[in-house]
């Protein structure tokens, strides 16, 4: 390690298309993701951090493809650098947001080439967010309550 280096690890760089390769590779992990819940919240609050420092900016409202409990159900388009992502509204949102109406599937983002562990230290250090170890509501080791059953010789009784 150089002494000029404050730790083992390179420096990252905060520019407006390395947050928007991050977060574009994390919503794609995430969508396949066993537990996706982290990385919709790193998502979401990267995008909220980037719309208000004006990195990124609200282009409209679409609806969304899969609503979930209605008929309809719209998404807010934000544009970051050259890509495009959907984040739930606010009910401000559909006040000052014009409606884009249905979504256009031949619009597609450019290829972004980062791993996804790289893309979470990216925006972690970005917002400050952390994962806690034990993802909530994921499975956690129990201490085995399986008892072995025990075998009697032929005529003798389990009382």
């Amino acid at each position: 390690m150089n002494p000029d280096q404050k730790s083992p690890h390179k420096k990252v760089n905060l520019t407006i298309e390395n947050l928007s390769q991050a977060v574009f590779i994390v919503n794609r992990h995430a969508k396949t993701a066993p537990n996706p819940k982290f990385l919709y919240k790193l998502k979401q609050e990267s995008l909220k951090k980037l719309i208000e420092e004006g990195k990124a900016k609200k282009v409209g409202l679409h609806f969304s493809e899969h609503p979930r409990n209605s008929q309809q159900q719209s998404d807010v388009l934000v544009e970051c650098g050259n890509y495009l992502f959907h984040i739930p509204p606010t009910k401000s949102d559909f006040m000052d947001l014009p409606h884009l109406g249905k979504l256009d599937g031949h619009i597609r983002n450019p290829k972004a080439v980062l791993s996804l562990n790289a893309a979470k230290a990216l925006l972690q250090a970005y917002t400050g967010i952390t994962e806690l170890d034990p993802p909530p509501g994921s499975p956690r080791k129990r201490p085995r309550t399986y008892q072995k059953p025990i075998f009697k010789k032929l005529g003798e009784r389990y009382s």
